[in-house]
């Protein structure tokens, strides 16, 4: 949705995508295959990618043919990405790329990777960056799979040593890498953050009817939700309906033709402390059950078996970290919307 049809997509409004998301999440529909190509990529591309570029990588993307993955934190330059370090240097009529990416999701799968990398020598910071497109099936590229607390591992290392791609394979202008990587981020907050969150009132609702069910059981006076409890999934509750009106007014801005501000940062900081905040109320309301995981492996590096709410309580601390950590997100606010002095570099 919202893909010129010309590449295979379906040309509707911000507001059409919008009720899209929210009743597939309604009617409780499969979860979908996590698909930066298609929420990230593909836009980028077609906003500054060129005709041929377009043609060449979006209908696979479309198709679900090409599965991408993203390049760009590195173990110095995290939520600090102009830090970037990773090289690229042209080489006739390829680029030839070395370095490291970390926390790459689900790059195991990826058959490209979209790659921020540092292409005039010399630069620093947000300058001379460039947007690479590069295929991972070639025998410069090592991945290394990183083993999470939940037992999964779709967070990888990813190393590159005279990794190469052609050298039309550039997003954008050479060098002007920062201002194309800063547009996909942008892309990362549309319309499907809201499918994101009529998940995540599913979840707490399912949370909210476990603590009744749990309350319903109990004898005597104790019967009913334990008051502290009932306050706290109250204010979850207060809080998730401040995230979809922020939501809802950031979406607004975009459909009359304006870029949202501050609107981005608000809304990830509080989604992101609420779903880790959502996973610690789940284990309480589980109560001792929360404790006891399944024996039998659920993944090749032999993780536990975890229900949903074990698996939201442990992989939502990583919510507050990637994408912009939450003090990321504060500085951001703090510096570019309240005008307070800059952090010290």
């Amino acid at each position: 949705l919202g893909y010129p049809e010309a590449l295979g997509g379906r040309s509707v409004t911000l507001m059409e995508q919008v009720l899209f998301f929210s009743t597939y999440v309604e009617a409780q529909a499969p979860g979908r295959y996590p698909n930066v190509g298609a929420t990230l990529l593909g836009p980028t591309v077609v906003a500054y990618g060129t005709d041929e570029q377009q043609q060449r990588f979006v209908p696979p993307i479309l198709a679900s043919t090409e599965l991408w993955c993203q390049g760009y934190s590195e173990p110095n330059a995290g939520s600090d990405l102009a830090n970037v370090a990773t090289r690229a240097e042209l080489d006739g009529d390829e680029w030839v790329i070395n370095g490291q990416k970390v926390w790459t999701s689900l790059a195991t799968e990826a058959d490209w990777c979209f790659v921020v990398a540092r292409t005039e020598a010399g630069s620093e910071r947000h300058k001379g960056l460039s947007y690479l497109l590069v295929p991972m099936d070639q025998p410069g590229i090592e991945i290394r799979p990183i083993v999470q607390i939940t037992g999964g591992s779709e967070f990888n290392e990813v190393f590159f040593s005279d990794a190469r791609t052609a050298a039309a394979n550039v997003v954008g202008e050479p060098g002007d890498g920062w201002k194309v990587a800063m547009g996909t981020l942008g892309f990362e907050r549309g319309a499907s953050t809201l499918g994101q969150q009529m998940t995540f009132r599913q979840e707490f609702e399912a949370t909210l009817a476990l603590a009744q069910k749990n309350g319903a059981q109990k004898k005597g006076a104790q019967k009913g939700i334990d008051p502290v409890l009932r306050q706290e999934l109250a204010q979850a509750y207060i809080t998730l309906e401040i995230l979809r009106y922020n939501q809802l007014r950031m979406l607004s801005v975009e459909a009359s033709g304006g870029v949202p501000g501050a609107e981005m940062s608000i809304g990830k900081l509080y989604w992101a402390s609420w779903h880790r905040a959502l996973g610690e109320l789940m284990m309480k309301v589980r109560g001792a059950s929360g404790l006891v995981a399944g024996p039998d492996g659920h993944g090749e590096y032999g993780g536990l078996r975890l229900d949903n709410e074990q698996r939201t309580f442990l992989y939502s601390r990583a919510h507050t970290i990637y994408g912009g950590s939450n003090q990321v997100q504060r500085n951001i606010l703090g510096e570019r919307v309240l005008g307070l002095p800059r952090e010290p570099r």
